[in-house]
């Protein structure tokens, strides 16, 4: 027998992978428990707040992690040049592994529905800074002060997050690959 949180944690998953490559509207509840190998009434069961809450705990798994990934990649690089070029390669590999379907984790439903959901954009907006303040106190370890830390933090994760969202929309690398250069040019002078 299937363990409730097995259930649980299946359809997050399933929605976190639905919601980034297909956004929150186009994401129908038939989908979402068929692909999380659960039957319709358990949506209810696990998510009372139906959909939308759903989503907005996707969108904090998603969130979540991606930091993880960020944070590790920022730790193990030598510098804070290379840490943003490895942080860029591990979303460029997404991109194309998923064949441009899976950019930004939180972008895709921040578009779509933050707009229209209190919830679903707080979700958005407790990701987006979670990101910020990962960036943040790793450009403040690495010398700069507070405020110019988060200033690059913003820069760094603007540039990204549109640099991913030209390539999803292109389907090609080159927009985010720009972005990265630029920001390693940046970030090279930032530091030196």
């Amino acid at each position: 027998m299937v363990r409730r949180t097995d259930t649980r944690q299946r359809m997050l998953d399933t929605a976190a992978d639905l919601f980034q490559t297909q956004g929150y509207h186009a994401t129908g509840l038939t989908q979402l428990t068929t692909a999380g190998g659960a039957p319709k009434g358990s949506l209810y069961f696990h998510f009372p707040g139906g959909k939308e809450q759903l989503a907005a705990e996707a969108v904090r798994l998603s969130t979540e992690r991606t930091g993880t990934l960020l944070e590790a990649i920022l730790g193990d690089a030598p510098d804070p040049a290379t840490g943003i070029d490895r942080a860029v390669d591990a979303l460029a590999g997404f991109l194309t592994a998923s064949d441009f379907q899976r950019g930004c984790p939180i972008a895709t439903v921040a578009l779509d529905a933050a707009a229209a959901s209190d919830p679903i954009r707080e979700a958005c907006v407790d990701g987006y800074a979670s990101w910020h303040g990962i960036l943040t106190g790793y450009f403040a370890a690495q010398g700069l002060s507070g405020e110019r830390a988060d200033e690059l933090a913003t820069v760094v994760l603007a540039a990204i997050e549109g640099g991913l969202l030209l390539a999803r929309t292109r389907r090609d690398l080159a927009p985010l690959r720009a972005v990265a250069t630029h920001l390693h040019a940046t970030l090279e002078r930032e530091f030196s």
